[in-house]
């Protein structure tokens, strides 16, 4: 009953989610060493909970989702491991593919990733996947296969550097939107949250052009990936939007003190630009503003 209480207090406290939250799925073989069961459950278990976050994800009207589920640091773990991993992203995009609720939802799965590093099953799988979805546009699900961040801008990076070297492309023209186009087709926004579970306080090298270079909002919680509730995830959004909160208040009060540096020959249009922020400043600055710009009428 508490659990319950608590679930519907923090859903209660939310009044926005963010559109793309990105997801370290970290601690399924420290959760199997702590049940005293092996590697492969908690590999099993914590693909159980990736299912229920994507349901979570619907129902809290997020857009887009991308998933750490094996990175190219992955690739030295212990082969009969390394399979099972394997075994089981088959299985499930497999299986999200055909679910009628992904359907339903209109759900996009994507991969993303050095696929020619993957098993030849895995990409099976990937393409059929991506095949049978691929009309969607509600909920952008991506999943990082043989992912690794420095490895996606260092792919970017050597794109650039062919085409201004075979005169398709001049330096001065180079932009951050010249890189994203040479990215991992998949992300089709900017990380608003990063969430880590298992302990570990670091983003291990995800999407750093989409999430750092955003500043995305991070939440780190000690719960294994098998372990993690709706209410972890409710707690993370809850982190999210203070930020953003937070954020709102702080531009809004810069914005503040730069229209009141402004001329009075030009209030008219500072009483223009100061009515665009007024309801993110704090209620007591609020009414101060109004008395001193009278922007209440």
């Amino acid at each position: 009953m508490g659990y319950a209480a608590y679930e519907r207090l923090l859903q209660w406290e939310l009044s926005g989610t963010p559109d793309h939250v990105a997801v370290i799925q970290d601690g399924n073989r420290r959760y199997a060493e702590k049940q005293g069961t092996e590697k492969q459950k908690g590999h099993t278990e914590g693909a159980e909970t990736t299912e229920a976050l994507l349901n979570w994800c619907d129902e809290l009207d997020i857009r887009e989702v991308t998933l750490y589920a094996f990175s190219t640091e992955n690739f030295d773990r212990d082969p009969e491991e390394r399979e099972h991993i394997f075994d089981l992203v088959e299985q499930k995009l497999r299986t999200f593919a055909d679910a009628d609720r992904v359907h339903e939802a209109g759900v996009c799965i994507r991969a993303i990733g050095e696929r020619e590093m993957l098993p030849e099953r895995v990409l099976d799988a990937i393409d059929y996947a991506e095949r049978r979805t691929a009309q969607y546009d509600q909920l952008n699900l991506n999943v990082a296969l043989a992912y690794g961040g420095r490895a996606e801008l260092l792919g970017a990076a050597r794109d650039v550097a062919t085409a201004v070297e075979n005169e398709a492309l001049d330096p001065t023209d180079v932009s951050a939107e010249t890189i994203e186009k040479r990215l991992y087709e998949g992300p089709t926004r900017d990380v608003d949250l990063i969430v880590r579970t298992g302990g570990d306080e670091r983003t291990s090298n995800f999407l750093p052009w989409h999430a750092n270079g955003n500043e995305a909002a991070t939440f780190f919680c000690t719960p294994y990936w098998p372990e993690f509730r709706k209410v972890d995830f409710l707690r993370a959004i809850r982190t999210y939007q203070n930020r953003e909160q937070s954020w709102r208040t702080t531009r809004a009060e810069r914005s503040l003190a730069l229209i009141r540096a402004i001329e009075q020959s030009e209030l008219p249009t500072a009483k223009r630009m100061l009515g665009r922020f007024r309801d993110a400043l704090p209620s007591t600055e609020r009414e101060q503003l109004d008395e001193e710009y009278d922007l209440a009428d």
